[in-house]
């Protein structure tokens, strides 16, 4: 597939600690695929939470020794209530998804 070819490629650039990938989380059957050809490299996964993303299952799949995610979960938190008490449905929604994380380290 051309995502594996392009991952690939871009290893050539720079190092680990140089490049980063942003791997969507709704898809996490490719995660692990991905993180077999890019066993070091740190992953920006966007669309845990609201998106329909996993956090389970990319955390199973796209952790690495290092861990290597940083998982982002922004309309899952922060429209979480449209109502007056936004603010505090969004901290409970962030501490929750905090905690969750928390369980996998």
């Amino acid at each position: 597939p051309l995502f594996e070819s392009v991952i690939q490629t871009c290893q050539a650039y720079g190092t680990a600690d140089q490049i980063m990938f942003v791997i969507g989380a709704t898809q996490t059957e490719y995660i692990k695929r991905i993180r077999s050809i890019a066993p070091d490299h740190f992953f920006l996964v966007p669309g845990v939470g609201a998106q329909g993303g996993s956090l389970e299952a990319v955390c199973e799949n796209g952790m690495n020794q290092e861990v290597g995610l940083l998982i982002n979960s922004s309309r899952g938190i922060i429209y979480k209530s449209q109502g007056a008490d936004f603010a505090e449905a969004a901290r409970v929604s962030a501490q929750s998804l905090q905690t969750q994380m928390a369980g996998f380290l």
